[in-house]
């Protein structure tokens, strides 16, 4: 049975705090080299003002995180990323907004679903370039080199464990490229 989330709820609840995982596979676009990466990493949330006024119509529930992932291969940081999840109580969407320091931000839309039976919480959002409300912003060296024209994001919660996929769409080396992630974390703290 799904659960609807009361107005005055947060779906973010149980994100807050500091996940870490170590079973990560990235597969990522290297010329001459293997693609799939095998990757650590922590996964911070933290609650943020839980009731937002936007225009004096809009209510808002947001949590910022903060990730970084390190190759297992070398133990060097191949990615950081901030950003919030954010919860529009009105329309009842969800919204990840984030940075990456490669000069790359992302607005992507979408939804979750919280299921009684099987107490999971799953959010997903999604974007392509040029889309009306959302979008991937992106340095004019990105757009030329290594250009994300689409993304994708979800998350499973189950208790204590954390399940995210993920795929961003490139046009890098003269191609098209998926670029996958996926993880399973343990909630720390």
């Amino acid at each position: 049975m799904n659960k609807t989330v009361q107005k005055n709820e947060n779906p973010f609840v149980g994100l807050i705090g500091v996940w870490k995982g170590d079973k990560g596979v990235d597969i990522a676009p290297k010329p001459g080299e293997d693609e799939n990466n095998d990757y650590y990493e922590t996964v911070t949330f933290e609650a943020i003002h839980m009731d937002i006024e936007n225009a004096e119509s809009q209510e808002l529930v947001a949590v910022r995180y903060y990730q970084v992932v390190r190759e297992k291969s070398n133990n060097e940081v191949s990615h950081d990323e901030t950003g919030y999840w954010i919860w529009d109580k009105m329309e009842n969407t969800v919204m990840l907004t984030f940075s990456i320091p490669r000069g790359v931000c992302v607005l992507a839309t979408g939804g979750f679903v919280s299921n009684n039976s099987t107490k999971e919480i799953v959010f997903n959002a999604s974007t392509k370039l040029d889309t009306a409300n959302s979008g991937i912003v992106q340095s004019s060296f990105m757009l030329k080199n290594a250009e994300t024209t689409k993304f994708k994001r979800e998350i499973i919660i189950a208790g204590d464990e954390l399940f995210y996929s993920q795929q961003t769409s490139l046009e890098i080396y003269d191609k098209a490229f998926d670029h996958t992630d996926e993880n399973i974390l343990r909630k720390q703290i």
